[in-house]
């Protein structure tokens, strides 16, 4: 199979202590509806991100770092800017 972008958007609510607790991972279809996406769950959650990962899912290979579409809130460390 030929490389694809892969839309994801990750909302975080509150965990454990101070930690965050990752939502069920939404896919889109496009980095426009991956935004519009994080934007409307931004608004309740404590912290969205929008990224775009490209690779070739049938082999496991993906770029190393994904671009950010949208960010707000608290996230991991991993995606602070």
């Amino acid at each position: 199979m030929a490389r694809e972008t892969f839309y994801v958007v990750q909302a975080y609510s509150a965990g454990r202590g101070n930690g965050l607790k990752a939502d069920t991972p939404v896919s889109c279809k496009s980095a426009e509806l991956a935004r519009k996406t994080a934007e409307r769950l931004g608004q309740t959650k404590l912290g969205v991100i929008a990224f775009a990962s490209s690779g070739d899912q049938d082999l496991g290979e993906y770029d190393d770092e994904p671009v950010i579409l949208f960010q707000t809130g608290r996230v991991p460390e991993q995606f602070e800017r």
